[in-house]
């Protein structure tokens, strides 16, 4: 009865000392955005007191002057553009690549999966120079032919990138979530004249929803917050996305000691991204624990 006591203790004090942990891991993510979006309803004049201190009355005027003077809005769109771009090849790339890869045996099968593992440990930012020399390159060779380059400074051909560059993480996520869903559905699926297209996109890819969002939320992340690429793929700065552009509204405001319009730009690259996880993130950890259990 003693040896239960002291362990029921012991069990109490380990989930106290969890919840305090995670009590201060969850404050120190929640205070700088809870900051931020304090700050950008600020008045610039409000900015050179307490940090900490609430706005006196809330300054819209910040979001309307990022949005409009600091063409934010455009900015936006061009975010929107190619972020949904990037998703939508990933997609339809990724998904029928990784069920291949996780329900079919084919000559070259453990070659293409150790490519695909290869390129986990690659990082972008390390190839982003070869990238942009190739389409340099490119574009010097269709001047000749066509008297006009189109691979630089082109939404789509940064949204191609983007999909190739986040291929390996997609399919290993994918292909180990498919790899767990038993086979009973494909063969009910063939007995009733199902062929394997109408299989894997009316049974595998339902059943593989949490795991299809999670790859959605995680590259949405990456796409949307991305700049290195952006920066040196395209040089127009009108055709920036968000990330590039708010480097611009951050020297501009800056200099001029506009701190409002610079914080309700951080608010707008922000909001985007929090909605959409707020709305996926009961399917985020059952895609990810799962997607886990083979690889």
């Amino acid at each position: 009865m003693k040896l239960k006591k002291e362990s029921n203790r012991t069990d109490l004090l380990y989930k106290v000392f969890i919840y305090l942990v995670l009590g201060i891991l969850a404050l120190l993510i929640l205070v700088p955005v809870v900051w931020v979006i304090v700050a950008s309803v600020k008045e610039t004049t409000e900015h050179y007191g307490s940090p900490w201190a609430l706005p006196s009355h809330i300054h819209w005027q910040n979001f309307a002057d990022a949005w409009n003077k600091a063409n934010m809005g455009g900015y936006m769109l061009h975010s929107v553009t190619v972020t949904a771009m990037a998703l939508a090849i990933l997609l339809v790339v990724a998904l029928p690549a990784s069920y291949c890869l996780a329900r079919f045996q084919f000559v070259g099968q453990g070659l293409l999966k150790t490519c695909f593992m290869a390129g986990l440990f690659i990082n972008v930012n390390y190839i982003v120079v070869p990238i942009y020399l190739m389409l340099s390159d490119g574009d010097k060779w269709l001047k000749t032919v066509l008297g006009n380059g189109f691979l630089l400074n082109n939404h789509f051909v940064v949204a191609v990138v983007y999909a190739a560059t986040a291929l390996p993480f997609t399919i290993y996520l994918l292909s180990s979530y498919f790899a767990t869903l038993p086979h009973g559905f494909e063969e009910a699926a063939y007995v009733d004249g199902a062929g394997y297209g109408r299989t894997m996109i009316q049974i595998i890819f339902p059943l593989a929803k949490p795991s299809i969002i999670t790859v959605i939320l995680f590259n949405f992340l990456s796409f949307w917050n991305e700049y290195i690429i952006i920066k040196t793929l395209v040089t127009e700065r009108d055709q920036w996305t968000l990330p590039a552009g708010l480097l611009n509204l951050m020297q501009a405001q800056q200099s001029a000691a506009e701190y409002g319009p610079m914080y309700a730009g951080l608010v707008l690259v922000m909001l985007p991204v929090l909605i959409l996880y707020i709305c996926v993130q009961r399917n985020l950890t059952k895609g990810m624990t799962v997607g886990g259990l083979k690889g």
